[in-house]
């Protein structure tokens, strides 16, 4: 499976995203930002029970809005908490909300001076949110947001599974043309 790039600042690549040293990591949370399966899960593990004690001061996190923590024992500095929507079939403004997530982890991350930022396959999992789909909104709005924010050098798109990374993988493709 290839790496596809943008310029040499946005990148979609295959692996977990609980490895990445980065400055953030971007956790696709549930409103209550205490932990749950999937990504959110290996991250709160991964980080150990500071993050959950961080996260438990927070009060949570509407879909669409950002949260910042410390990134604990990941070897990533920060984490960012946003919620994704729940796929509906599309007609209940799931692509808006996922459109917000990118954008405001991402203001998040300018706004703590952070360089470096990789982030999962928002609401691909469990939420249900067709992963073509997501890449699409994905892609453009990191794509849009590096165009203008200097400060941010280097954003991942990480998949964890195939058939993510294969969805995230032809939308990149498709934006280089």
């Amino acid at each position: 499976m290839g790496v596809y790039k943008v310029g040499n600042r946005l990148e979609v690549t295959h692996g977990n995203i609980v490895t990445f040293d980065v400055d953030a990591i971007v956790n696709a949370a549930n409103a209550s930002l205490l932990g749950g399966g999937g990504v959110d899960g290996a991250i709160h593990r991964a980080a150990g029970p500071a993050l959950l004690e961080e996260c438990r001061a927070l009060g949570g996190c509407p879909p669409g809005q950002a949260r910042i923590t410390l990134g604990y024992r990941l070897t990533a500095r920060h984490v960012i908490h946003t919620v994704g929507p729940v796929w509906q079939g599309g007609a209940r403004g799931e692509a808006a909300t996922l459109a917000l997530c990118y954008r405001n982890s991402l203001a998040l991350a300018v706004a703590h001076a952070l360089r470096t930022v990789a982030f999962p396959a928002i609401s691909c999992g469990i939420y249900g949110y067709p992963a073509d789909r997501a890449a699409r909104i994905a892609i453009e709005e990191t794509a849009q947001i590096l165009s203008s924010e200097a400060t941010l050098e280097k954003v991942w798109l990480v998949c964890f599974d195939d058939e993510v990374h294969r969805a995230y993988s032809a939308a990149m493709q498709a934006l280089q043309k």
